[in-house]
């Protein structure tokens, strides 16, 4: 596997993708007979995949055997003979890969066909609650323009190292920008910190939960009050009362799945956890909701009840920016669609002229607008 990295790298100091490959090429220096992969492109660019295909392939010619983990139903068709599907648990089927459609497997896994897996409702998309006009960081990205409107679900979609994370950082006071102007409700805006963006209605739910989302050794109910813990304090003192009404109606909201409020994150399985990050950021009610990748890594059935949700809170007026790298995710929830590479935007469509085509020309940088970063 071609690794890319300087060897006497600090782990820390990776990216998300760079971290993954190191993982995948240490599992694969093991010459075991068989070999589990559990969602092992979740953070590589498709030039990685190829490459991880090609291993994948040779394994299988010297007589490995491999289990391979994944939600993603192109990698599922493109590379593995046999298929079973668990759900909340329990074994449901298994089957040959060549006897099956993705349809049919989409159905075992959530009891509903592949159409109703973007259930996307019509919003009403007025005012306009967020502009940003020539944003750069330097060396990072440039020239960064767009507006989003009440009620519309703005897509990011890019290629790892396009940048889209880089611009939401900036968005959201994590990292500074060297030039450029945010713009919300047309007032000039400062966001130099997580709680300045907080405090202007901003809310992210970033891309790595485990890390970032929830604190895994805290309770439910501590993870969900924590962006706004200063306003449960009178004299000092926390209302465990309003705490506890506060995260009954959030964790209810999104359903969370736990034996209560008071156990800690870490008992929880992905889905569940990346709801506890919606419901506890929710419960801020913000202007603006940023999701960073807010299905990667969970299952199918919980990605439906995610992208219902989020479609829910665009009709009752929730302005969304939905960053991803899944194309039908993009595809199916968005309002309109922002292409980015290589730190530059190259393309933007609107809902109904946006197709996969167009989309990987753009993400690819055949459409390039700008200069390189």
């Amino acid at each position: 596997m071609e690794l890319d990295i300087n060897p006497d790298s600090l782990i820390k100091n990776l990216s998300t993708a760079q971290r993954h490959m190191v993982e995948i090429t240490k599992a694969l220096s093991i010459d075991a007979d068989v070999v589990i992969m559990d969602e092992p492109t979740s953070a590589l660019t498709l030039k990685e995949v190829e490459d991880l295909y090609k291993i994948i392939n040779q394994l299988k010619s010297d007589g490995k055997a491999i289990l391979f983990i994944s939600h993603k139903f192109d990698e599922i068709f493109s590379i593995c003979d046999a298929f079973t599907v668990f759900r909340d648990g329990k074994y449901i089927e298994s089957g040959r890969i060549s006897e099956s459609s993705i349809d049919d497997i989409v159905k075992m896994m959530v009891g509903r066909s592949l159409n109703k897996m973007f259930p996307k409702e019509k919003a009403e998309i007025t005012d306009t609650i967020l502009e940003v006009k020539n944003l750069s960081r330097t060396g990072i990205f440039k020239d960064i323009s767009f507006s989003l409107k009440k009620g519309e679900i703005l897509g990011f979609f890019g290629l790892v190292g396009a940048g889209r994370t880089e611009v939401i950082r900036v968005l959201f006071g994590i990292d500074r920008k060297s030039s450029g102007d945010i713009f919300i409700k047309g007032k000039n805006i400062t966001i130099n910190s997580p709680a300045a963006a907080m405090k202007q209605g901003i809310a992210l739910i970033p891309e790595d939960r485990q890390e970032q989302g929830v604190i895994q050794d805290m309770s439910l109910t501590h993870n969900i009050s924590l962006p706004q813990i200063d306003s449960l304090f009178s004299l000092g003192i926390l209302n465990k009362n309003v705490e506890e009404t506060l995260t009954q109606e959030y964790g209810s909201l999104m359903e969370i799945k736990a034996a209560g409020w008071d156990v800690n994150a870490n008992t929880l399985s992905g889905g569940n956890q990346q709801k506890v990050v919606i419901a506890k950021w929710l419960a801020t009610n913000p202007l603006i909701l940023i999701m960073d990748e807010p299905t990667k890594g969970i299952d199918v059935a919980t990605k439906a009840a995610v992208h219902s949700f989020v479609s829910a809170m665009a009709v009752k007026g929730l302005a969304v920016i939905l960053v991803s790298s899944e194309l039908p995710e993009i595809l199916g929830m968005s309002d309109r669609i922002i292409l980015m590479h290589e730190g530059l935007i190259t393309a933007s469509f609107d809902r109904d002229e946006a197709d996969s085509e167009k989309i990987i020309r753009a993400a690819t940088g055949q459409n390039t607008i700008g200069e390189a970063v």
